[in-house]
């Protein structure tokens, strides 16, 4: 099956939030699908083709991880050494001076995507062993970023702008899920997890959650990897 699909609706959705405005506190808008645009492309063409039996969905992007190279959890050496995904990444329009773009010249390393994309590649080996029957998406592509350089995550948002950006969110993760076909969707950490069950409880599809892999996260720091695995075990997800 081709990913195509997938790399329209986020083509779609790159165009749609790029036209938003957001709270006065957030003076930095960063989309890496568009600055980024070639090594998520690839990575939807490598690794989006086909049915998947598990989705796992973050909220949105990192400044070390995503916001440099493109994909989901993005930490550098995860793709370029183990994806094998490289790729022509430019700039934002606007940069802030504590959260630079090189892109993969960058010599920080993002810990959520280390420790996720490091279980995988323990567990799995290769990257076309995993993808062969999981997915990872982001809900939203944007990092927004307070003059401080501080993280503004989207559910921070006035409801009166979450609307328009969830709408878009909303509908692209409606396609991602339509096309995949997952059985099980799996927010990593609750805000993903509350999206999914907006959009599909009720529907033919398992809904849980896993422990959101960042270092702010104090249960994540005792042992992300072994509380992950725990909980996909126990689902009956992984053996």
């Amino acid at each position: 099956m081709s990913a195509e699909p997938l790399i329209k609706a986020a083509r779609k959705l790159s165009g749609e939030v790029s036209r938003l405005s957001f709270d006065s506190r957030i003076t930095h808008v960063y989309n890496p699908l568009d600055y980024a645009w070639d090594p998520y492309r690839e990575y939807l063409h490598r690794f989006a083709g086909g049915k998947k039996n598990v989705l796992f969905l973050g909220m949105n992007p990192g400044p070390w991880g995503m916001a440099q190279t493109g994909i989901p959890f993005g930490e550098i050496e995860s793709v370029r050494d183990w994806m094998g995904i490289t790729g022509n990444v430019t700039s934002p329009r606007q940069t802030h001076p504590k959260r630079p773009v090189d892109g993969f010249d960058c010599v920080k390393s993002e810990v959520s995507g280390r420790r996720l994309w490091g279980l995988m590649k323990a567990r799995y080996g290769t990257p076309l062993r995993f993808f062969s029957d999981h997915f990872v998406a982001n809900y939203c592509p944007l990092v927004f970023m307070e003059a401080s350089g501080r993280n503004f995550t989207p559910d921070k948002l006035p409801s009166a702008q979450q609307v328009e950006l969830f709408q878009a969110c909303d509908r692209h993760l409606e396609q991602v899920v339509h096309e995949l076909e997952p059985q099980w969707l799996l927010g990593v950490g609750r805000f993903a997890e509350k999206r999914l069950r907006h959009l599909f409880s009720g529907e033919n599809y398992s809904i849980e959650t896993i422990l959101h892999p960042s270092p702010a996260s104090p249960a994540a720091n005792r042992g992300w990897a072994e509380a992950a695995v725990k909980k996909l075990t126990s689902l009956g997800i992984w053996s």
